[in-house]
C-alpha cells in the first residue's frame, strides 16, 4: 500500500473510533507521556496543538506548564515548507491559520531554536514499529529534524500502528511510540533491523 492509501485508511479508523474511546485512550497516553524521563527530565517540550481525530494535546500542554515545563508549538511556513517552533504560556497566544490549524502569534511569543528543545512530539497519521510515519504531507517535520538532537516522541492509537510504512531517505523516525496500551520503543526495534 502506498503513502496516501494508507494514510486514508488510517484516517477512516480513527473517525470510526467511538468519543469515549477516543477520550479515555487520549487521557491514558497523556499519563504514560508524562512519566517519560525524557519529559521529566526536559525543560522545553515541543507539541502541535491537536485538532479532529489527533490525540488531544491541550491537556498534555496544561500538565506541562503546571511541571513548569516550557513548552514550544510550531509555526509553518508554507512558501518554503519550514517550520519554527514558539514558545507559548497560554493558549490565548495561539490564531487559527490555514487548514484550521492553531499556530502561536509571532507578537507575542518568543521563537525558539532546535538546540533549546529536549523533545519533541512528533505528530502523524501512521506509524509503524521502527518509528518511521507518515505525517500529513507536506515534510514540514522531516525537514526540521534534521537539525534536531533530542527524543522524538510520537501519540498513537493501535488502529494507527502497521508492520511498515513506505520509507524514503530523507525521513527520520522517532524514537518511542506511546500508544494506549503499550510503548513501543523504536531505537531498539531498528536495532535488530537491516534499516
Amino acid at each position: 500500500m502506498d503513502k496516501k492509501q494508507l494514510r486514508n485508511q488510517i484516517r477512516k479508523a480513527l473517525n470510526d473510533l467511538s468519543d469515549d474511546r477516543f477520550r479515555q485512550s487520549s487521557m491514558y497516553m497523556k499519563e504514560q507521556l508524562l512519566k517519560e524521563p525524557s519529559i521529566i527530565e526536559g525543560n522545553t517540550i515541543a507539541i502541535t496543538i491537536s485538532r479532529k481525530r489527533e490525540v488531544h494535546t491541550k491537556e498534555i500542554i496544561e500538565s506541562l506548564w503546571n511541571m513548569n515545563k516550557k513548552v514550544v508549538v510550531p509555526k509553518c511556513h508554507p512558501v518554503n515548507l519550514t517550520m519554527d517552533f514558539y514558545t507559548i504560556e497560554n493558549f490565548q497566544q495561539l490564531e487559527i491559520v490555514y487548514m484550521d490549524l492553531l499556530e502561536p502569534i509571532l507578537q507575542c511569543t518568543e521563537l525558539v531554536t532546535a538546540e533549546e528543545i529536549d523533545c519533541i512530539i512528533v505528530p502523524g497519521i501512521v506509524f509503524d514499529y521502527n518509528g518511521y510515519r507518515i505525517g500529513y504531507g507536506g515534510g514540514y517535520y522531516d525537514r526540521y529534524l534534521t537539525k534536531f538532537k533530542g527524543q522524538l516522541i510520537s501519540l498513537a492509537f493501535n488502529i494507527q500502528i502497521v508492520d511498515e510504512v513506505p520509507v524514503e531517505t530523507f525521513d527520520i523516525p522517532v524514537d518511542l511510540i506511546i500508544t494506549e496500551t503499550s510503548r513501543i520503543d523504536c531505537v531498539a526495534n531498528r536495532k535488530g533491523t537491516s534499516k
